[in-house]
């Protein structure tokens, strides 16, 4: 938090929720893929196909709902906070846009905005491409003749005490609900989305010291959460020596393109193999429990198991949790102070520190071609 707070958010006058966006009914779905994928030449035949995820569901993806329940939930901690700021949202993909949420925060006359991305971590599909969109979104308010806002998307919060805490506590209430003869073998199976190896490897700032690690800032920021979860679980079990690995979920790029490995259901199956007595899956790359974790942890993997006969439980993600919307109100004034000019304690777990506030030009580069980016140096 910042050292000093008594010149509150300002200069913010909002702060916009930015996210991903979704579905929320069965003829939604092609279209809000459709948006997703666009640009890459993906027949609707195949969307339709991808879309069974969703139909499963009955065509309705949990994250716009989750996002409406953080969004109360930021409103909530903010007024019983006595800070003065209204807070909007916005999504890549999906209705409400993040387009017409800039437009309605400029009618009603805010000009600096902080910006919260619901995604932890470095990278461009977690971090250059909501930029991306948010230049793009602030374009066409200028070419539509409104006034331009300034905005500040708020640094990675991957190692917050406020993010990591909850995610310790969930991961022992998973250990809880195994029978209590497998708790102490039971191995840790961190997860999060896979990307390709060559966008993994670019990510973070050039000067970043993750980037002197074999998979960049995007791996290196996951694995120093698990390790900082694993070692309180550790101290809250009694069981030092228990098994841990960062392992991937959700690909969806071409089969020659080197991803991220291993796989959650591959590795489910090695580790039975392996004679593991059962697996807790922790999603640590999600802010929320919306289809990636829904279908790919809960449906997926959980069937995986099942046919291995091994034993799993998973960990909730840190959702609307009030140590969390406490850390977006601490990231949002230690952010502010900065920007005044005042001193300034910024919280962060680990090794690796704080994120930088602004990102740098050449960070987390477009793997396709250079676009205009806002939010940077």
């Amino acid at each position: 938090m910042a050292d000093s707070t008594a010149g509150g958010p300002a200069p913010y006058d909002a702060l916009l929720l930015l996210s991903f966006g979704g579905p929320e009914g069965p003829e939604e779905v092609v279209p809000f893929l459709e948006n997703v994928t666009r640009g890459r030449g993906i027949p609707k035949e195949r969307l339709a196909e991808v879309g069974q995820h969703y139909f499963l569901f009955g065509g309705v993806s949990p994250i716009n709902a989750q996002n409406r329940e953080l969004l109360a939930a930021l409103r909530k901690d903010f007024a019983e906070h006595g800070l003065d700021l209204p807070v909007y949202w916005g999504n890549r993909n999906w209705a409400p846009y993040l387009v017409d949420a800039l437009r309605e925060l400029v009618d009603d006359g805010h000009r600096r905005i902080a910006v919260l991305a619901t995604s932890a971590y470095a990278g461009y599909s977690g971090c250059r491409q909501y930029r991306e969109n948010l230049a793009d979104a602030l374009a066409t308010l200028a070419a539509e003749g409104r006034p331009e806002p300034t905005v500040d998307k708020l640094r990675h919060f991957y190692n917050h005490p406020g993010f990591v805490e909850p995610m310790v506590e969930a991961t022992l209430a998973a250990l809880a609900d195994l029978p209590e003869e497998l708790r102490a073998g039971a191995e840790l199976a961190f997860t999060t989305h896979s990307i390709p190896t060559a966008m993994a490897d670019s990510s973070g700032a050039p000067d970043d010291p993750a980037r002197a690690t074999p998979g960049g800032a995007y791996v290196a920021q996951h694995l120093e959460v698990a390790g900082l979860i694993a070692a309180a679980v550790a101290g809250a079990t009694g069981v030092a020596d228990r098994r841990w690995q960062l392992v991937y979920q959700s690909r969806s790029g071409a089969p020659h393109i080197p991803w991220l490995e291993p796989d959650i259901c591959d590795h489910l199956t090695q580790r039975q193999q392996g004679g593991a007595d059962a697996v807790v899956m922790v999603p640590i790359g999600f802010v929320s429990d919306h289809m990636e974790v829904k279908y790919d942890l809960d449906t997926e993997a959980v069937a995986r198991a099942a046919e291995l006969g091994l034993p799993v439980a998973r960990a909730a993600t840190v959702g609307a949790d009030p140590r969390f919307t406490a850390a977006v109100r601490e990231l949002l004034l230690e952010r502010a102070a900065a920007e005044r000019g005042e001193p300034v304690r910024r919280c962060a777990l680990g090794a690796l520190g704080p994120s930088h506030d602004r990102c740098p030009a050449a960070c987390c580069p477009n793997p396709r071609a250079p676009r205009p980016a806002a939010a940077q140096d």
